[in-house]
């Protein structure tokens, strides 16, 4: 039996089908089309749905089964990354520079050479920012921008979307500084989409879709914190960061 992909309708904003809809294979795959404007992503957030396709594909919406979360408060801190930052002189900002960090997320890698992070995205999220709702961490050392994290904020959770870094350790080090600041303002839950070694070694787990979306629903409907973050976000010393 063949499943119809549903097709959203570029021209409004129709609703998305159930999650429990999307499909097994390819994992949470839901929908094709519609537009990335800021009402339908902020809608797609709030289902716990998320936009990932390659140029020259429709836009394609997905949640997986199962999902990949970070408890803020339960982040873990390898030993090898305890030492880095025992001795980390680098800087945590937020807000600051929010294109150059989507920018940075956007250049090719070793084991990735081509890009989901296009020129469409980079604007849709730049929208998103705009209004108060994606949000950059960043780590700099000096001047010079070495690493950063972004993501949507909805309510009290925050949707993590790509991260990089320049120099060993920084990547990590923005998404610790996020986790940190999360968890003061207790924001429990950080999404991290689908599974990966690299994010169960900083104490990712996975867990259901149901559960996933259970949780999701009464978090963004809570009070959160829409606008810049660049003085809201807390004053990190990196030193202290592998301290639990």
């Amino acid at each position: 039996m063949t499943t119809r992909l549903t097709v959203l309708d570029p021209s409004g904003i129709d609703d998305f089908p159930a999650v429990v809809k999307a499909l097994d294979y390819p994992n949470g795959l839901l929908a094709a089309g519609g537009d990335l404007s800021v009402e339908r992503l902020l809608l797609a957030y709030r289902h716990g749905i998320f936009p990932w396709y390659s140029e020259g594909e429709p836009i394609l919406w997905w949640s997986p089964d199962p999902r990949m979360v970070f408890r803020t408060n339960r982040m873990h801190v390898p030993s090898r990354l305890a030492r880095l930052l025992r001795k980390c002189t680098w800087q945590v900002r937020a807000d600051t520079a929010f294109r150059d960090v989507m920018c940075a997320c956007a250049q090719p890698r070793p084991n990735q050479p081509t890009t989901w992070i296009s020129d469409d995205m980079l604007d849709a999220y730049g929208e998103l920012h705009d209004v108060g709702h994606a949000h950059s961490i960043e780590v700099f050392d000096g001047e010079a921008l070495i690493g950063g994290i972004y993501g949507v904020a909805l309510g009290r959770m925050f949707f993590g979307e790509s991260m990089f870094g320049k120099v060993s350790g920084a990547s990590k080090v923005a998404l610790l500084a996020l986790s940190h600041a999360l968890a003061m303002w207790r924001w429990p839950l950080l999404d991290a989409q689908v599974q990966s070694d690299h994010l169960e070694s900083l104490g990712a787990k996975t867990i259901t879709r149901a559960e996933f979306v259970e949780e999701l629903a009464g978090l963004v409907e809570q009070q959160g914190a829409t606008g810049s973050w660049t003085t809201r976000f807390p004053l990190i010393d990196v030193r202290h960061l592998g301290v639990r």
